[in-house]
């Protein structure tokens, strides 16, 4: 599928301005789209919107098709400064949890159960009963893992399940108004962004959270073991950067049974995803071809092997059931010539990180404008990378990967390949990526801003402390917009709709 040149930012919902603590897809988000088409942006992408859990990350969620109630503007049932912001740069999200679900509430209690709303609990009924009894069992036994529940519960028994619809009645219906006011929320932002000629990116993880309504409700689409409990885990080999990997604890897919259904959940799960967005990035797009499988009781991903992914078969049914799709693969990290062959036989674009492309890394090349292909995105850093200011004034103390004479030398090539002075490297790169023959360019709400590494987005491996970053309005000056319109147009990247 051909992309059309293009601009973009990246910029999660949850960093809007906002005075309830966290962004929301009310006012802040709608002028966020005309400040994008002011300056001839056409594309505003995402992080995961679903509901998160422990750690707030938008890559470990509830549900891969619910969306995150912490983003509902709660303006028009809030007193007024209910909700204040201590911090304007960051989201404290047990502050605004504890303080926002009362709110929300309020909000449920006052919208009204009518022809609207019963059409979008029929039309999202094979993923929303099941999410919002989910939910309500979760509250009713204290947060705990499904695999917890008391075993009729966890195994889905028929009568259990009967009897907690009963008991929990009110507290479902309670999930499912949420989610209608989040969708009412979120297509309005849509259809905003379609007025202005923009469109809206999500992105779309290959593995899902163990507890989540989609391995409890689908149990038999995932390797677990008879409590419930993964069999397999999922993560990423050691390498030069860890020397145990990465362990990220998901369950696995039985590939098998899968692929006997046709690959029915997944085919769903790119059809919710397109129902919400207009582009998917595809997370992890090499886990498609070959996946790191490890132990389910093991600490680390060092005992892992190599287990083969679903390939063409997959991407045919999707194919065959929605038709040729505008997905962006991450194809980031240890690439084989199979996983760019997959890739590239069905159309989608990798990616290209600025970032990456002044090191002595082997893939470095790869990295620098001068290598792109033309069917590409290429981005200045993503929400896992400092920003690129951060990654500017760092000595490589610390880092176990690069000398300080390493870091040296990558700055010098970076100002001797850009043409730069150094003293604004964001500029620098954003222009690099501007000219690039890439079809698409997208930069970082942070790098925007020339934000250091205090407005990070994600550090990897950390286990708390990530996803809270937020910009204010007054950070966006004149000078800024006039100086991203001006790329934007000379380098024949603007959104003329």
């Amino acid at each position: 599928m051909n992309f059309p040149r293009a601009a973009g930012v990246l910029l999660h919902p949850t960093s809007l301005p906002g005075s309830h603590g966290i962004g929301e897809l009310g006012l802040h988000a709608h002028r966020f789209l005309d400040l994008l088409a002011d300056v001839g942006v056409s594309i505003w992408q995402m992080l995961p919107l679903g509901p998160t859990g422990y750690g707030e990350s938008p890559y470990q969620v509830f549900s891969a098709f619910a969306g995150n109630p912490l983003l509902i503007d709660v303006g028009n049932v809030a007193e007024p400064q209910a909700l204040e912001a201590r911090a304007q740069h960051s989201v404290d999200f047990s502050q605004v949890i504890a303080r926002k679900r009362p709110l929300l509430d309020r909000a449920i209690a006052a919208t009204a159960r009518d022809d609207a709303y019963d059409a979008f609990v029929n039309a999202e009924a094979s993923w929303l009963h099941d999410f919002a009894l989910f939910m309500a069992l979760k509250e009713a036994h204290g947060g705990k893992p499904w695999h917890q529940w008391p075993a009729p519960l966890a195994r889905r028994d028929e009568v259990a399940l009967a009897a907690a619809r009963r008991a929990l009645a009110a507290r479902i219906e309670a999930r499912q108004v949420e989610q209608f006011l989040f969708f009412n929320q979120y297509n309005a932002l849509r259809r905003a962004a379609a007025e202005r000629g923009i469109r809206l990116m999500g992105d779309l993880p290959i593995y899902v959270a163990h507890d989540s309504a989609d391995v409890w409700s689908n149990p038999s689409q995932f390797l677990l073991r008879n409590d419930g409990r993964p069999t397999v885990q999922a993560g990423v080999p050691p390498d030069y950067f860890s020397e145990t990997g990465q362990l990220w604890g998901n369950p696995i897919y039985n590939w098998e049974a899968m692929r006997a259904d046709g690959f029915r959940w997944w085919i769903r799960r790119v059809r919710a995803s397109f129902a919400s967005f207009d582009l998917v990035r595809i997370d992890h797009f090499r886990g498609f071809e070959a996946y790191w499988e490890v132990p389910g009781d093991d600490t680390t991903a060092a005992n892992g092997i190599w287990q083969p992914g679903p390939g063409d078969a997959l991407f045919r049914a999707i194919h065959d059931a929605l038709g040729p799709l505008p997905i962006i693969a991450e194809n980031l990290g240890f690439i084989t010539p199979e996983v760019e062959a997959l890739r590239e036989r069905w159309g989608y674009p990798g990616m290209c990180i600025l970032q990456f492309a002044f090191g002595t890394d082997p893939q470095a090349s790869s990295f620098r404008p001068h290598n792109f292909p033309r069917h590409a995105v290429v981005y200045t850093g993503t929400h896992d990378n400092d920003t690129v200011m951060g990654w500017w004034r760092s000595t490589g103390e610390g880092d176990s990967t690069r000398s300080a004479e390493d870091v040296t030398a990558e700055k010098n090539f970076a100002q001797r390949y850009m043409n730069a002075d150094g003293r604004e490297m964001h500029w620098a790169m954003i222009r690099a990526a501007m000219a690039s023959v890439c079809d698409t360019a997208i930069v970082p709400m942070q790098d925007l801003l020339g934000q250091g590494s205090e407005a990070r987005m994600n550090l990897p491996g950390r286990a708390s402390g990530n996803w809270g970053y937020r910009f204010n309005w007054d950070q966006v000056t004149p000078d800024l917009i006039q100086r991203l319109r001006s790329l934007i147009a000379t380098y024949e990247r603007r959104n003329i709709a």
